[in-house]
Parts: C-alpha cells; sequence; structure tokens
C-alpha cells in the first residue's frame, strides 16, 4: 500500500514556537517542511528529518531546505510533552548554517533534548534564562 504523506500545519505551528522560544535564528520555518506520514514499516522510528542536499541545491538553484515528517502511527499517540521533545529533537538536527547537513546524534540526545525541553518550558512560563 505505500506511506501515505500529508501536510502537518499543527506540527509545523508547534515548531514556530519551539524556534521562537529557544532563539533558534537560524532555523528559517519557511524552509522547513512539514509532513505526518502514515503507513511506514519503520521500527521504532518516531519523527524523522530530511534535507535536501547541496547537489539538488544546486541543480535546483535554491538554497537549503528540511523537511520534518512524523510517523502519524507513533507520534500521534504520545503525550503532548512527549510530541514537544520529538520536534525539538528533530530541530535540534538542523544546523546554523541551514546548509542541508545535519547534526548528528552525538550532539542530538536525550541529555540536550531535556535540557532544551526545560528551557522552552520556562520560556513558555515566561521566565528569563
Amino acid at each position: 500500500m505505500g506511506i501515505k504523506y500529508q501536510n502537518a500545519g499543527d506540527i509545523k505551528e508547534r515548531a514556530r514556537r519551539v524556534i521562537a522560544k529557544l532563539g533558534w535564528n537560524h532555523i528559517n520555518i519557511d524552509e522547513v517542511g512539514f509532513l505526518r506520514s502514515h503507513g511506514s514499516s519503520s521500527r521504532g522510528t518516531i519523527a524523522r528529518c530530511h534535507a535536501l542536499s547541496r547537489p539538488l541545491q544546486i541543480g535546483l538553484n535554491r538554497e537549503g531546505f528540511y523537511t520534518i515528517e512524523v510517523l502519524s502511527e507513533r507520534f500521534d499517540k504520545l503525550s503532548e510533552d512527549e510530541q514537544l521533545k520529538v520536534i525539538i529533537h528533530e530541530l535540534m538536527h538542523i544546523p546554523k548554517a541551514f546548509g542541508g547537513g545535519f547534526i548528528h546524534h552525538d550532539k542530538v540526545c536525550e541529555r540536550n533534548i531535556n535540557q532544551l525541553y526545560q528551557k522552552y518550558k520556562q520560556a513558555e512560563m515566561g521566565f528569563k534564562f
């Protein structure tokens, strides 16, 4: 049957808040697509970050572009807080250069995700850092 994709405006809006609250000015939300997929046979994957590679950027004559995909079967069952951590995780993969590369899991790890999650929650409540 294959994977089906749909735009995920709800995820984009949540990501927009994360980007604003965490001060991630390097992420241009208009150059990040957000998808919800249905039907993936991937085991254990909740979400993925995809990038437009440098050769494709050159061939298409465009700057970097990223897509964050949440796998509906797993992501939608999570609590709101766990979904937020997943969104933070995927956004963390996008480097400051915004050039098609990725930040790897040595930096995008549970400890760092939890620190940023706490920072986000504090910013949401109006605390200054």
